[in-house]
């Protein structure tokens, strides 16, 4: 199935955002790229605000497909797999177009909380975040809430201390803290969860 020129817009604008921002990646860049003229952007945007956010949904839906696929196939037990989010991030940290988290570059280059593209990237957080109680939940945690924003803490850490420094064995650092916080919240048995 061929790519429709909307489509080749947004990968082509997720591509040059994850290498270069967005305040920094110009539409004339994006069109040049795409190889379609600025009068088929405003056909499918009103603005370049739209096609970020357009990239922030595209994202969003592929990148937490991939990740809870990743977390499944490593591990067959909610227990297992609230480590085995760690083990995705590794796996996610040594792709060659790494560059950090676009929620995280787009919450920083629109700060203002009201902004739709910051309210975006919050959404995606929101998002991972309820994975991370579901998991937690299914695993017994006492506190599963509480237990999911810890994670949370040390998954965005480790995304980055990663996009900071490259791939200096951040996710691992992290999972080890998270065996301390996951022994804690969910208390005996966590022993014979595979590490």
């Amino acid at each position: 199935m061929a790519m429709t020129r909307r489509d080749c817009l947004i990968d082509t604008a997720l591509t040059l955002f994850n290498q270069g921002g967005y305040h920094a990646t110009g539409i004339d860049q994006i069109l040049a790229e795409c190889g379609v003229a600025k009068m088929t952007l405003y056909k499918h945007f009103r603005s370049k605000d739209d096609l970020i956010l357009a990239v922030l949904q595209r994202r969003d839906e592929r990148w937490r497909q991939w990740f809870q696929g990743a977390v499944e196939r490593r591990a067959a037990t909610p227990r297992a797999r609230l480590l085995a989010v760690f083990e995705a991030l590794e796996e996610w940290f040594a792709q060659p177009d790494f560059r950090g988290c676009l929620f995280l570059g787009a919450a920083a280059e629109f700060p203002d909380p009201q902004d739709p593209i910051h309210a975006a990237a919050a959404a995606h957080h929101r998002h991972v975040l309820a994975y991370l109680r579901t998991l937690a939940a299914a695993a017994g945690a006492r506190h599963a809430a509480r237990l999911a924003r810890e994670l949370m803490l040390l998954v965005e850490g480790a995304i980055a201390v990663t996009q900071v420094n490259g791939p200096v064995g951040a996710a691992k650092q992290a999972r080890r803290a998270a065996e301390t916080l996951i022994a804690a919240a969910l208390g005996p048995g966590f022993d014979s969860i595979e590490t």
